[in-house]
């Protein structure tokens, strides 16, 4: 690829494959496409959505009418663009990889023979071509409102010349998109398998043996309220952000808002306070090892933190602790969500120190906890090392399309 700066009066995009220099050029969308009305009722369903573009009507999770008339379905090739008349404007577009049928409700429009679609299926999804179907689109609301193929024709689109171009264009697309699903894939596969390791290392409501153990440990988990294994407990403030002294200091200050859900290590500080702050107000500071619980706003998310930190009010932070560190962030979120499951309809606004500190853990032997908490620390870094490369793709994606479409 080069980069091409936009000469005056001509269509170039910011970043082109090498060995295409002529500038894109005007098109209607009606140039490019023809609307298709062809009929059937014997091939597959196929569905569009603005999330999953188009698929197999089978591969959803809704009930297809097994009563209801394909009569008026229309035919999709290979190739073809179909959109949701309703919701264009929201991106509902796509060039369909399937033979197969659709609703009457959606528009089926055939390529031309210069026109490569898989470079259209990512054009059409456009922000500026958005604006363009709503404002086009006919309707007293926006529930009710369609954008008809004599409408979606009219719309002007700058283009490659060359259908190689077009190609090449939408298959570095395609290909950034497979990367993308193939690492969301792995990771919630991982989330699935950390998910089936916390219901099977850790004993049933009742029970003191886990399903699953490391091989050498046998002997049963014991029963200890959390204020057993918990040497001292700080509780947390928010200093008046009317003082700007006590703001932009060295001492880390965390919200709720900072503690990410299921993820025990990875907390970012987004502020921090001084010392006349902590000298003023009811913030502590913690010590470096200890567990920051969240008791109100977003009760049971919590982080170990390995440095000297101060929390809002909405934290109780639990230092000195009598366990493995790491085992006990899992013990205790995997307890926590538990009694949030059993009351599921009544939000829970809030938990007292006393309530957490009541808490039930079972508890094995230092070296197994030591283990357990090993293992899911391994898996929650894939995961995590998963996100960060899928938010990397994303961000290549998206700067991609930018400067490659004009």
């Amino acid at each position: 690829m080069s980069e091409q700066r936009k000469c005056e009066n001509a269509l170039v995009p910011a970043l082109r494959f090498r060995g295409f220099t002529d500038p894109w050029e005007q098109r209607t969308l009606g140039e490019l496409f023809v609307e298709s009305e062809d009929r059937s009722s014997d091939l597959e369903i196929l569905s569009v959505s603005v999330a999953n573009g188009i698929y197999p009507a089978s591969d959803s999770d809704r009930e297809i009418n097994p009563g209801a008339s394909l009569v008026d379905y229309k035919v999709v090739r290979k190739g073809d663009v179909v959109y949701n008349s309703m919701r264009m404007w929201q991106g509902a577009v796509d060039s369909s990889l399937h033979d197969g049928i659709v609703s009457p409700a959606y528009v089926v429009a055939r390529p031309v023979s210069m026109t490569a679609s898989r470079f259209f299926a990512r054009l059409l999804k456009r922000p500026n071509l958005l604006c363009q179907y709503q404002r086009r689109s006919q309707g007293n609301s926006k529930d009710t409102q369609v954008l008809k193929f004599e409408e979606f024709a009219e719309i002007e689109v700058s283009v490659p010349l060359f259908r190689k171009e077009q190609e090449a264009i939408g298959s570095l697309a395609d290909a950034l998109d497979s990367l993308i699903t193939l690492h969301q894939r792995k990771a919630d596969k991982l989330k699935t398998v950390k998910q089936s390791l916390l219901e099977k290392m850790f004993p049933r409501e009742g029970e003191s043996i886990p399903e699953i153990r490391f091989e050498g440990f046998t002997d049963p988990w014991e029963q200890r309220r959390l204020g057993e294994i918990v040497g001292k407990t700080y509780g947390g403030g928010t200093p008046s952000t009317d003082n700007e002294q006590y703001w932009n200091g060295a001492i880390p200050w965390i919200q709720s808002s900072n503690v990410p859900e299921d993820d025990y290590f990875s907390l970012s500080v987004q502020k921090g306070i001084s010392e006349d702050a902590v000298a003023s107000t009811a913030a502590q500071i913690v010590p470096a090892g200890s567990i920051a619980v969240v008791t109100h706003v977003g009760v049971g998310k919590l982080s170990y933190l390995e440095f000297p930190f101060t929390t809002s009010q909405d934290f109780v932070s639990l230092s000195d602790l009598k366990a493995h560190p790491v085992f006990t962030c899992y013990s205790l979120a995997l307890r926590l969500r538990s009694d949030i499951n059993m009351v599921q309809g009544s939000a829970i606004k809030g938990i007292t120190k006393e309530d957490l500190l009541s808490k039930g853990l079972g508890m094995p032997s230092l070296a197994e906890q030591s283990r357990i908490g090993a293992l899911f620390s391994k898996l929650d870094s894939l995961i995590t090392l998963h996100q960060r490369e899928l938010g990397i793709l994303k961000n290549l994606k998206q700067a991609c399309l930018e400067k490659m479409f004009i």
